[in-house]
């Protein structure tokens, strides 16, 4: 079994706020992937959904980002699991918007909600990290997380929700390169080249002389010219 977390606040007024993207994604995974109806339990919302042969437990916590933490750890030792069984979907300054990144253990880089669990529940857990760009400057920060998406950011923030969606079996399984692929899929498709590769077949040919249609008078004339 795998605990798989969104990070974000409750709340309408903070729903489409760029630190909720963690919300959006487990909000994704249950609508896509037929998890049950949202239940209060561990200090959060709960939702139970199978991705391939994995059993996974998605959790929203109700804590509030800062003490996201507390439903975590409550969770993870409810189901008797360990840091190892934990994924955390989170928001990412350091990367740019629509980005995603696969990070295992190491430090929470400011972040609250990953202070709050590193403190829980220790810092070997997973975590996938959603890009929403920075500000510019770090005081800029708390008023450009708790702002909503813009317009703007529709088209890519659907692609990275789908491509999270598409690869929910390996993120469960913990198929990291898998996974990335199908995030990639969506966010960074291949392009297509426009020509076909050049074949023997298709290949430019020496065009041949045209044939010489003169009379034998003709020829004869042409060569005194």
């Amino acid at each position: 079994m795998k605990l798989i977390v969104g990070l974000g606040n409750p709340g309408a007024k903070y729903a489409h706020n760029r630190h909720n993207i963690g919300f959006m994604a487990v909000d994704r995974l249950a609508d896509d992937h037929g998890g049950t109806s949202w239940s209060k339990k561990f200090q959060g919302q709960v939702s139970a959904v199978q991705f391939g042969s994995t059993k996974a437990v998605l959790l929203k916590p109700d804590t509030f980002m800062n003490k996201s933490g507390q439903s975590v750890g409550e969770a993870m030792r409810f189901y008797k699991l360990s840091p190892e069984d934990v994924v955390v979907l989170h928001d990412e300054l350091d990367l740019a918007p629509g980005k995603c990144k696969v990070k295992h253990g190491g430090g929470h880089a400011g972040h609250n909600g990953l202070r709050s669990i590193h403190a829980h529940i220790s810092d070997a857990y997973s975590r996938v990290r959603l890009g929403i760009g920075h500000p510019g400057h770090k005081d800029k920060v708390p008023g450009y997380v708790l702002k909503d998406f813009a317009k703007a950011d529709e088209s890519w923030l659907d692609d990275l929700m789908r491509g999270i969606s598409d690869g929910a079996a390996q993120l469960a399984d913990g198929d990291w390169g898998r996974f990335m692929n199908a995030v990639s899929l969506r966010t960074a498709p291949p392009r297509s080249s426009k020509s076909p590769p050049r074949s023997p077949e298709n290949a430019a040919k020496p065009k041949e002389p045209a044939p010489d249609t003169r009379s034998p008078m003709e020829r004869l004339l042409d060569k005194f010219r």
